[in-house]
């Protein structure tokens, strides 16, 4: 049996090119429509008609061509019959509807390369934001929509039969919430699997990528180039959001397989992740920034004659030391902060127990620097002995955790992994740890510059979190494994690579937390969130 062979190609076609321009100029009169099919450009108040037949062009009438020589608009049978008596050079005609070219001395299609670049670029171009030209005709104005009332609605007959018919022991409840979906292991690629599932369900960030706000298709990294130096640089610059916002497309598709994240394979820290999210942001209205970016303080105290510097930086996630002396692990109970003059104290608890609080507190607790990290006091122009205290001046809308659970010794010339059970509460409050808190406990009811300030960086914030996810680690140093717990509708889920798992709340408590997520219980946008859908 003979192959079949490609067709010829149109000889018309290869004399047009040779005679004439090549078909990329027709790019400017091109036009594409609201649905992204291309057309010729016209003016919109003129409707195209055959010249001899004076034929208009509707849905129902034949297909009118625009001869590339003359511009002639002809239908096929006059199309044939003008290239017939103008030939040569009046063969080759464009379709007026659908920006294809037509040979009449054929009477078939035919295809030219320059022609099509010059369909897609003005197809790409019209995805991006452009400038009104003069030169071209104005855009047809759309069509507006006819309003329609809102009904509430009532099931017919038909629907109510149907719902009762149904299983009632088989309820919303039941079901697994939407964006629950497994992550295939691609080799030594848990802990990968389990920040990915913390970032897919932090409210803020889920709200963004599901909301449109960063669509992989309209990314501007993503779009077509034009030379092989652009194609160069376009292929060593990667857009990580475009792989966030597909890899929520494929977790809230309503697939339950197990999804393999190929695309971060490279990205395997939470902070990397996150700076590279802010590397397609642009300034403060950056997701990454407002999601997940707060501000520390830092007060460095001399000793000797009181003198404080003050520095702030930047946090994407605040690392907490475990208390290493205890090791002693007690049942959960329900913990409260207290705060009285200035001093916090744990109820409910024995002061042994190793708590997020009481790691909070020691965070935010004034330490007496070494010997060798002197302190260079701008008053006594020399290095002196000093206090130093950390505090939060911002919080981020999601709070990350990291609990330090691995240590190494550089005397020892050892690591090994700290297993202490670590308390968590599922609601915190942190307006403990803040500067305006640290600083009104330092000075008591005084009111400083500084203290003002860090009062105006969070009147506008809420410092009760709740928790929404926790990444654990189970087993030693050398050969761990990672899983998350997430909190969805009131009910914890363990995501174990591909498998996902409904859990017990106690589960939770009882695991050895790596990295705890909590967001603001209540957020306050401002103008620029708005318009940003965070």
């Amino acid at each position: 049996m003979s192959t079949p062979s490609a067709p010829p190609p149109c000889p018309h076609l290869a004399a047009h090119r040779l005679s004439s321009r090549p078909l990329r100029f027709l790019r400017r009169c091109l036009r594409v429509r609201p649905l992204g099919r291309p057309e010729i450009r016209r003016d919109p108040r003129e409707l195209p008609r055959c010249t001899p037949c004076a034929s208009a062009s509707p849905s129902s009438s034949p297909r009118l061509y625009a001869c590339l020589s003359c511009a002639a608009v002809l239908c096929p049978s006059h199309a044939a019959s003008h290239a017939a008596a103008f030939a040569p050079g009046h063969q080759i005609a464009v379709d007026v509807d659908r920006a294809e070219l037509f040979c009449a001395a054929c009477g078939d299609q035919v295809y030219d390369p320059d022609f099509d670049q010059a369909v897609f670029l003005a197809q790409s171009s019209s995805l991006l934001p452009s400038t009104p030209s003069a030169s071209h005709a104005p855009a047809p104005a759309p069509r507006k929509r006819r309003r329609v009332d809102y009904r509430a609605w009532a099931p017919d007959p038909a629907e109510f039969a149907l719902m009762s018919s149904a299983d009632p022991t088989t309820s919303a409840s039941a079901a697994a919430p939407a964006g629950l979906r497994g992550l295939n292991n691609l080799g030594n690629t848990c802990f990968m699997n389990s920040v990915l599932q913390a970032l897919l369900h932090a409210p803020p960030l889920r709200n963004y990528f599901l909301g449109d706000r960063h669509n992989r298709f309209l990314c501007p990294r993503r779009t077509p180039v034009r030379n092989r130096a652009a194609e160069a640089d376009a292929a060593k610059a990667s857009c990580l959001a475009c792989d966030l916002d597909e890899i929520y497309s494929a977790a809230f598709s309503g697939e339950r397989t197990p999804y393999s994240p190929a695309k971060f394979l490279y990205s395997q820290y939470f902070v990397l992740i996150l700076t590279f999210i802010v590397t397609i942001g642009h300034g403060d209205c950056c997701i990454a920034h407002r999601v997940f970016s707060g501000i520390l303080r830092s007060d460095v105290t001399c000793t000797s004659c009181g003198f404080t510097s003050t520095t702030f930086e930047p946090c994407m996630d605040i690392s907490l030391d475990l208390d290493a002396g205890h090791n002693n692990c007690i049942g959960v109970t329900n913990t409260k902060l207290h705060v009285r003059n200035g001093e916090r104290s744990l109820a409910g608890v024995s002061s042994k127990v190793t708590t997020l609080m009481r790691c909070l507190e020691r965070f935010t607790r004034a330490e007496r620097l070494d010997a060798e990290q002197k302190f260079f006091c701008e008053r006594c122009k020399e290095r002196q002995e000093s206090l130093k205290q950390m505090s939060i001046r911002r919080l981020p809308l999601v709070s990350c955790f990291h609990i330090k659970r691995f240590e190494h010794s550089s005397v020892k010339k050892m690591s090994r992994k700290v297993d202490n059970c670590l308390q968590f509460p599922f609601s915190l409050d942190m307006a403990p740890y803040l500067s305006s808190s640290i600083l009104r406990s330092r000075y008591g009811n005084r009111i400083f510059p500084s203290e003002a300030s860090d009062a105006d960086a969070i009147s506008e914030l809420s410092t009760e979190f709740e928790i929404f996810a926790v990444v654990t680690h189970s087993g030693k140093l050398e050969a761990g494994h990672y899983v998350t717990y997430l909190r969805l509708n009131n009910h914890w889920y363990k995501c174990d690579d591909a498998w996902v798992t409904r859990v017990e709340e106690h589960t939770v408590r009882t695991s050895q937390a790596y990295m705890l997520f909590y967001v603001q219980k209540t957020l306050y946008y401002k103008a620029c969130e708005r318009a940003a859908g965070v």
